[in-house]
C-alpha cells in the first residue's frame, strides 16, 4: 500500500469493523459452521479461525511482530459454536489495545503484506475484517444488516492497494464489473475479485 497525506486514521473505522464482525459472529448457529462463504479456501468455521488467528497475528505487529503465522488454527474443530465470539472479541481487544498509541501510525511496521506506516497497515486491517464480514453475512444470508460505515474505509483502502488489474502474485483475483450504482460492499467484493452475486444455497449448501 502507499501511504498518501489523505490517508485517515484507520482505527475507529477497524473498531466499527470489528464490532460489527463480532455480532455478526454471535449469531452463528451449530449447523452453520459448515456452510461455504463466498472466500472460496474457507467454509464458516475455516473463515472464524482465520479471523481470530488473523487478530492475534497483527496485535502484535506495533511491538515488533510481523504478523506471520499459521492463517487457521489447528484446533478450529474442536471450538464450541458459542466460544467464537469470545474468541474474536479477545482477538479485537487486542488489536485495539496494540495499535493504540498515535506514534504507531507513522511508525514503520512490517506485516505479511510489507513494511509500511502503521496506518497504512492497519487500514489493510480494515478491508481485511471488512471483507470478511461481508463473506460470512453472505454465508448466512444477512448481508442486508451490514453497516456501510466501514465498507466505505475499505473499499478505498482497498482501491488505494490494488490495481484493478495485473494482480499477478497478488492474493486477489482480478476486479469484476459492478453498475456503479452497487452497494458499497458488492463493489468491494467486486474490486477483489469476488463474485458480487455469490449467495448461499436455501440450505446453506
Amino acid at each position: 500500500m502507499n501511504s498518501t497525506p489523505q490517508t485517515p486514521d484507520p482505527r475507529p473505522a477497524y473498531a466499527a469493523a470489528a464490532e460489527q464482525l463480532f455480532q455478526l459472529i454471535s449469531t452463528i448457529k451449530p449447523d452453520q459452521l459448515d456452510h461455504p462463504t463466498p472466500c472460496d479456501a474457507y467454509d464458516v468455521r475455516a473463515l472464524l479461525g482465520h479471523v481470530v488467528s488473523g487478530a492475534r497475528r497483527i496485535a502484535p505487529v506495533p511491538e515488533g511482530g510481523n504478523g506471520t503465522g499459521k492463517d487457521v488454527p489447528e484446533w478450529i474443530d474442536e471450538v464450541p459454536t458459542g466460544r467464537w465470539a469470545e474468541l474474536y472479541d479477545e482477538g479485537r481487544a487486542r488489536m485495539n489495545a496494540a495499535w493504540s498509541d498515535d506514534a504507531v501510525m507513522d511508525a514503520v511496521v512490517t506485516v505479511p503484506w510489507g513494511s509500511m506506516p502503521g496506518r497504512i497497515a492497519m487500514a489493510g486491517s480494515v478491508m481485511e475484517t471488512v471483507t470478511h464480514t461481508w463473506d460470512l453475512a453472505r454465508a448466512l444470508g444477512r448481508d442486508d444488516t451490514l453497516d456501510e460505515g466501514p465498507a466505505h474505509f475499505a473499499l478505498a483502502a482497498a482501491q488505494r492497494a490494488l490495481p484493478a488489474e495485473g494482480r499477478e502474485g497478488a492474493p486477489f483475483g482480478e476486479a469484476r464489473q459492478v453498475p456503479e450504482d452497487a452497494g458499497v460492499y458488492v463493489r468491494l467484493a467486486a474490486w477483489l475479485g469476488r463474485d458480487p452475486e455469490w449467495k448461499t444455497a436455501p440450505d446453506g449448501h
